[in-house]
Parts: C-alpha cells; sequence; structure tokens
C-alpha cells in the first residue's frame, strides 16, 4: 500500500539523517578551523579569537548529539520557539561559509538539478527505446552491429571528457562558448521571466546529452536484452500463430514487459545524476548541486552540507516511490505489498 511505503519513509529518513550528520562530521577540524586557515594563508590576524565566535554562532562548542537535535528541529518540540526549528519544521539551518539560509543558497540549484535531470531522463529514454527495440527486433543485422558498436563506445567515454570534447569543438569550429546554463545577461538576474526561460532552454541540450549519452547507451543493451528473452518465450509464438499483427504483439506485450528493470532503475537515477554530473556541472559551469555540494563538504560547511544531502535523499526516495508505482502500473502482476497466500 502507499499509505504504508508513505510510513516507513519516516524511519527510514531518521537512520539517514544520522548518517548523513555522522559523514559530514567525519573529517578532522571544523569549519571554524578551516577559516582559520585561510586567514593564517592570507596573513589575517586575531585567527583565534575568530575561531571561538564562529563555534559560539554555530554552536559548534557543543556536543554531537545536541548539535544533531538542534539541526534535526527537535528541541522546537519544547520550546516551540522560532530559533529552535530544524529539518523538522522546514528550516534547513544557516551556511557557516555564505553566512546566509542554506534555502537561500540551494533553491535555484536545486530546481535547475531537477529541470537537467528530468531533461536528461527523457532524452535518456527516447534515445534508448527506439534504438534498442530496433536493434532486438534486427538482431545481427547492420544496424545491431552500429548500435552495440556506439553503445559501447559511449559507455567508455567519461562524460566530463564528452563535455571538455564538445567545448573545444564549438569554441574550434563554430566559435561558440556553450558552458554555463544562462547567457552573462541571464546569469545574475534574480528571478525568473520568459525570455529567462527560453534562454536555459536554449542552453540546455549540452548538458543533457553529456549526462545521458552514457545513460543512453547503458539502457540500449539492458532493452535489447531484455526485449530478446520476452520475443523468446512461448506467448510471442502462441500471439503470432492467431495471427496477431507484429506491431501490436510486439509493442502491447514483449516491449511492455522488457521496461519493468527500466522502470524500477528511476529511483536512483536522479541521485546519480547528481554525483556522477557533478564533474560535468564544474567543467561547463553549471549552476547546479553537485559543485556547491563540493565546496560544502571542502569547507565543512555541515549545516548546508548535510541539508543538501537530506534533500538530495528525500527526492530520491519519492523517485524510487514514483517508479514502484509506475511499475505497478505497467504490470498489473507486481503489487507494492505481497498478496496473502489462499
Amino acid at each position: 500500500m502507499i499509505g504504508r511505503r508513505l510510513l516507513l519513509m519516516v524511519p527510514t529518513l531518521l537512520v539517514v539523517s544520522l548518517i548523513v550528520f555522522a559523514l559530514v562530521q567525519l573529517p578532522p577540524g571544523d569549519f571554524a578551523t578551516v577559516r582559520v586557515m585561510r586567514l593564517e594563508m592570507q596573513g589575517g590576524g586575531e585567527a583565534e579569537a575568530l575561531a571561538a565566535e564562529l563555534r559560539k554562532s554555530f554552536h559548534l562548542d557543543e556536543p554531537l548529539l545536541e548539535r544533531y537535535a538542534r539541526w534535526m528541529g527537535f528541541k522546537w518540540f519544547v520550546s516551540f520557539e522560532s530559533q529552535d526549528a530544524g529539518l523538522l519544521q522546514g528550516n534547513l539551518g544557516l551556511s557557516m561559509e555564505h553566512e546566509k539560509p542554506v534555502s537561500e543558497v540551494i533553491g535555484d540549484r536545486v530546481m535547475l538539478t531537477l529541470v537537467v535531470s528530468v531533461a536528461t531522463v527523457i532524452f535518456t529514454w527516447a534515445v534508448a527505446l527506439p534504438a534498442g527495440i530496433f536493434s532486438a527486433v534486427r538482431q545481427y543485422s547492420v544496424g545491431d552491429y552500429v548500435l552495440t558498436f556506439g553503445a559501447f563506445l559511449a559507455m567508455s567515454v567519461p562524460s566530463f571528457l564528452l563535455a571538455l570534447i564538445t567545448m573545444y569543438a564549438a569554441k574550434r569550429w563554430l566559435g561558440l562558448n556553450i558552458d554555463g546554463l544562462f547567457s552573462p545577461e541571464f546569469a545574475t538576474m534574480r528571478g525568473w521571466n520568459w525570455p529567462k526561460i527560453v534562454d536555459l532552454l536554449k542552453h540546455l541540450w549540452l548538458p543533457v546529452m553529456v549526462l545521458g549519452f552514457g545513460s543512453a547507451a547503458g539502457m540500449i543493451r539492458v532493452m535489447r536484452a531484455n526485449l530478446l528473452d520476452e520475443l523468446k518465450k512461448p506467448y510471442v509464438t502462441t500471439a503470432r500463430a492467431k495471427g496477431l499483427r507484429p506491431i501490436r504483439l510486439l509493442l502491447k506485450y514483449p516491449v511492455r514487459l522488457a521496461l519493468n528493470p527500466l522502470v524500477s532503475s528511476l529511483g536512483g537515477l536522479f541521485p546519480q545524476l547528481v554525483s556522477g554530473g557533478a564533474i560535468v556541472a564544474m567543467v561547463l559551469s553549471l549552476p547546479m548541486v553537485g559543485p556547491t555540494l563540493l565546496d560544502a563538504l571542502v569547507a565543512e560547511d555541515v549545516y548546508l552540507a548535510g541539508s543538501m544531502l537530506m534533500v538530495l535523499s528525500v527526492l530520491g526516495m519519492v523517485g524510487t516511490l514514483v517508479s514502484d508505482l509506475l511499475l505497478l502500473w505497467l504490470d498489473p502482476r507486481i503489487r507494492l505489498t505481497a498478496e496473502p497466500p489462499a
């Protein structure tokens, strides 16, 4: 049942929050130590006084469990004061590095990451499904060999290398700078309007192609293998013997069942795109979550890094639930809960 799955997400997120908070605390030192090291390298004075002030301001001098409770917002249930609100109340905390709320730092970046990820999934499926179906139906044909060679080649090329090659080719032969998601006049604009959305769509094709290239190649191979297995099953032979049209037979039964493993993998696709696309985002200067998360981890900005990881975890769990629902709709034989024995 969907309600049961939603209820299970609560203790799962609690365990995830413990793991996330522990992981971001693992590096030695804290944000104040990193800031002091930067000041010493720049020749700044009164470093120790600043470190003490930072630890007091961000409660870094408190015990670990107390900081976790403050970050999660458990104290709010006792005091009901706004300063004790945490993740459970929708307050992502204050970024130590940027000195402003985490929601302001990652707001547009999360939205842009979602846009790029959804567009990448659409591109991946639009390329992989017809190519995989053709490769399976025309097994061992010239087209099958070409698609197989192209898929293996695409899977072996790192995404960041493909980004560098594409940027060099565009600059060398077309004289174009294709990095970023916006033109210079829109990059620093706050808020959204129709011209900015159109400008985003004009720049969206490159990161989508780079991120989706390898995923589409792998999905072609998976779709081909699954469909070949389905085409060899007895129900296909029976349907052909009864005179069912080949196209209708192919799309109504084997293709639909061959999609099951692909749909089930949708839940982990978004976290994979975020983690795997961090280097691509840095190469292409994309205002996405990956580079910001990496900078927060390096600076030991525990509230920014921890809150971003929790947001990504929630999105990953929601994606898993959506993929399970799509799988249930695609194949009625599958149920979210096991049927009781007769």
